[in-house]
């Protein structure tokens, strides 16, 4: 894990447990996938514009990207999953418009980054509720209200 913005552990000081937890989560409840590696960086919209744009070619930011590992040994010899990359401004934006603490939309969009090293997608109305099903589920376990039922209570 890496904090290229400082701005997440001003906000939350407690981000890089609560990343964990939520990236944990998910590997848990996926017994049979191989390599345990993630790397997760916590940076600015700057950042993750510049990897939407050359990666992605999408030139804006946006509040998580996840780049799976190729597959296969000779290619991911370390058994990586993959990178995430979360944007501090468009997530802390998008916490405050949503009504939820910006701890509860980190772990969400986490949990959704690692579904998607998975090969879960959202790309039809049948991927994306299984997606968001799986993402409710998850969050739950970690005391997280449903970030798909509204604007959430403040703790």
């Amino acid at each position: 894990m890496e904090i290229e913005d400082e701005a997440w552990t001003a906000a939350a000081p407690e981000a890089e447990a609560l990343v964990w937890r939520a990236a944990q989560a998910v590997l848990d409840a996926h017994e049979d996938i191989e390599g345990q590696g993630i790397v997760i960086l916590l940076t600015d919209d700057d950042s993750v514009q510049a990897l939407n744009r050359d990666f992605r070619q999408k030139d804006y930011a946006t509040n998580v990207l996840s780049f799976p590992s190729p597959k296969g040994p000779e290619a991911n010899p370390e058994g990586q999953i993959g990178d995430i990359a979360l944007a501090y401004g468009v997530c802390a934006r998008e916490a405050a418009e949503q009504n939820k603490t910006l701890a509860h939309h980190l772990q969400h969009l986490v949990a959704h980054g690692v579904l998607h090293l998975l090969g879960y997608d959202h790309e039809d109305d049948a991927d994306a509720e299984a997606m968001e099903s799986f993402e409710r589920e998850i969050l739950a376990g970690l005391d997280v209200p449903d970030p798909y039922a509204g604007d959430e209570e403040e703790r």
